[in-house]
């Protein structure tokens, strides 16, 4: 067990967690003497009591009811403040003044900074254009753009007047995007005409009149040009199409927003999910809780406070940035970032970080682990002052992720990874600053999580590697999935291997520490000879070959048993000769076990990821065994499953 980080004392007693402590002390007459384990526990024994607490503490604008909690045994029709009423967008816009909101940076340095008041007034003019346009609350209304200001305004209009946001970034190809909005029939489509990633131009507009001839629902288009650039030019029949530039916005004049209040349960958003084995899920989430578990997730698990500067590398596709976004509730301002992250410099995000008086940073652990493969040592370069916190998701950090970013980003700062999904759109663990942070471990489940993990027979285990279920309701469930009759398709995708409990599908344990190590995805664990292995535990030796660029796992079918396959993305210059397949295998006996030992090591040019940088194992798998991939449009490189297809060394 290596500590890298315990929080100092005066971190502790200005946290918002000794204040929420000190609150719920005073309510319920119950000392908890800064013990992160003794709030947890009464947080999941008393979960109305703790969610209404949440509520009071963070100073949720909206309307008390008198229930804390519907009960149902079933375990998603449990309905928590049933009848307390709120409206997300009032919440997220409740400063109103001249300081900063959010930041707008390009990956070629482009900035544009949005004050509250500008906010409150560009949200108010929107209101009225889609008032205009008749659409009302239930209605949907689509984002197809990059990073933006913009994109953050339409999703904040949308809650506002009860309708329904939905958004895919514009590195999905229209054939996704199709797939994914056809299926929630939008009546307003928001896009933008570009994007740059890594200092290519690529064009939007040209993707529109195929969209807009299979979603046949949109009836309003409204185009924005991209940040800093003037419109391209385009053949779009405007009156046809009913297209609308976004300045339409400015012949509204600023009308104070008459907020009204929604059910606690009101639709907010459409998430997709991720997988390719089948059409996207459509996952609509809930106003109230989305944003009580956001609040609690930002203030009592990140410490985020007012006026901090929050900043998460994400796309608009990717459920971080419903995350970020709304850490304006707790008055805090967000930096918005769009392109390639080490675009001309390989140091660009931390930079950013520096100019920006970040306080917290959120990366995917691929892009940390980037970043130490990059060599990136900026420990004595910026002192980066302001940096109070670093998130890491995505996918499982490994122990040398931990060491690098105190190594070679800052020794003084809590980095917290944390783990969820679209699916909750927030974390079942994640960390606090009451504790210490342990090389390879997230610190401990959230408040009001009972997140346990279970082996096959359903029991649950510590120490030991299973299932990562969750024991209780929670407010943020997804409400549906859309077009699912009898909810026969959310309960297969949760329900269905423990019954009334949650089955996330990660493959994770549960520390001596009382902290969680998740091994990755639970269909992708390994099972040679009936013996079940996570991938992680080869990843982490791989990692370290200076040989190897990436790398991916999978276990193949053969000869009725299961036998892992290895393949690898080598830098220049290397070779797989039979000096480095030893080595190769020698360490992962030495390091992980002998059971953990490749069959087959492969070089392949590419692996395939999801739109957020997942590696997609099941994905290769599939094209390895001849199985159809149904959801390619999940993937930012689909072309390269062609090279994992009838491999020669595979046959023997």
């Amino acid at each position: 067990m290596k500590k890298l980080w315990s929080p100092s004392k005066d971190l502790k007693d200005k946290s918002n967690l000794f204040r929420f402590e000190k609150f719920v002390s005073k309510s319920f007459k119950i000392n908890f003497n800064r013990n992160y384990k003794k709030i947890l526990t009464w947080s999941i024994k008393s979960s109305p009591d703790f969610w209404d607490a949440i509520w009071d503490f963070c100073k949720v604008n909206g309307i008390k009811g008198n229930k804390k909690i519907i009960k149902s045994k079933i375990f998603y029709k449990n309905s928590f403040l049933p009848n307390y009423k709120l409206n997300f967008a009032e919440n997220l816009l409740s400063k109103n003044d001249n300081s900063k909101a959010i930041t707008f940076i390009s990956e070629n340095g482009f900035k544009k900074i949005k004050t509250w008041k500008n906010l409150n007034e560009d949200t108010s003019k929107i209101i009225q254009l889609f008032k205009k346009l008749k659409i009302k609350s239930g209605d949907r209304v689509a984002g197809y753009m990059p990073n933006t200001i913009e994109n953050v305004e339409g999703y904040l209009a949308t809650s506002a007047i009860g309708a329904i946001w939905s958004s895919c970034s514009p590195d999905f190809g229209v054939s996704g995007v199709i797939e994914r909005f056809s299926q929630i029939k939008p009546k307003v489509l928001l896009f933008t005409d570009r994007y740059y990633y890594n200092g290519k131009e690529i064009n939007i507009i040209e993707r529109i009149p195929e969209l807009l001839k299979k979603v046949k629902s949109i009836k309003h288009v409204i185009v924005c040009n991209y940040p800093g650039k003037k419109y391209l030019k385009n053949n779009l029949d405007s009156k046809k199409l009913n297209l609308l530039k976004w300045e339409e916005i400015n012949k509204f004049l600023v009308e104070k927003i008459k907020y009204q209040k929604f059910n606690f349960n009101h639709e907010l958003a459409i998430l997709y999910s991720s997988g390719t084995t089948g059409k996207p899920k459509c996952i609509c989430h809930g106003s109230g809780g989305t944003l009580i578990q956001h609040l609690k997730e930002h203030q009592l698990h990140c410490n985020i406070k007012e006026n901090d500067n929050v900043f998460y590398f994400t796309t608009c596709g990717w459920m971080m940035w419903n995350w970020l976004i709304s850490a304006l509730a707790s008055k805090a301002s967000i930096v918005l970032f769009d392109g390639f992250p080490m675009y001309k410099k390989k140091d660009l995000l931390f930079r950013l970080t520096k100019n920006e008086k970040i306080t917290l940073l959120g990366v995917s652990a691929k892009l940390i682990d980037n970043f130490k493969k990059e060599k990136i040592s900026i420990i004595k370069k910026y002192k980066l002052e302001s940096l109070k916190t670093i998130c890491s998701t995505g996918s499982p950090l490994s122990k040398e992720g931990f060491q690098y970013i105190y190594k070679h980003i800052k020794k003084d700062v809590h980095l917290s990874s944390i783990s969820g999904g679209t699916d909750i759109i927030s974390c079942f663990v994640l960390g606090n600053v009451y504790e210490p942070v342990i090389a390879g471990e997230i610190q401990n489940k959230g408040l009001g999580m009972d997140v346990l993990v279970l082996n096959k027979n359903g029991v649950s285990i510590t120490r030991d590697k299973g299932e990562l279920i969750c024991n209780n309701s929670f407010p943020s469930m997804p409400l549906k999935f859309w077009n699912d009759k009898s909810d026969i398709k959310y309960n297969k995708a949760y329900f269905q291997t423990f019954q009334n409990l949650w089955h996330h599908g990660d493959y994770a344990e549960i520390t001596k520490n009382g902290g969680f190590i998740i091994y990755g995805r639970s269909d992708a664990t390994l099972n040679p000879g009936g013996v079940r292995l996570g991938t992680s535990e080869i990843y982490s030796v791989i990692d370290k070959f200076d040989e190897i660029k990436e790398s991916i796992v999978i276990g193949q079918q053969w000869d009725n048993d299961v036998r892992i396959i290895l393949f690898v993305v080598l830098n220049p210059k290397h070779v797989l000769n039979e000096v480095l397949l030893q080595k190769i295998k020698i360490q992962i006996r030495k390091n992980a076990s002998p059971r953990h030992v490749p069959s087959k090591i492969i070089v392949v040019d590419d692996i395939p990821r999801t739109k957020n940088g997942k590696i997609v194992e099941l994905a290769v798998k599939n094209t390895v065994e001849g199985n159809e991939i149904k959801n390619k449009e999940a993937l930012a490189n689909p072309q390269v499953l062609e090279q994992y297809k009838n491999l020669k060394e595979l046959n023997y």
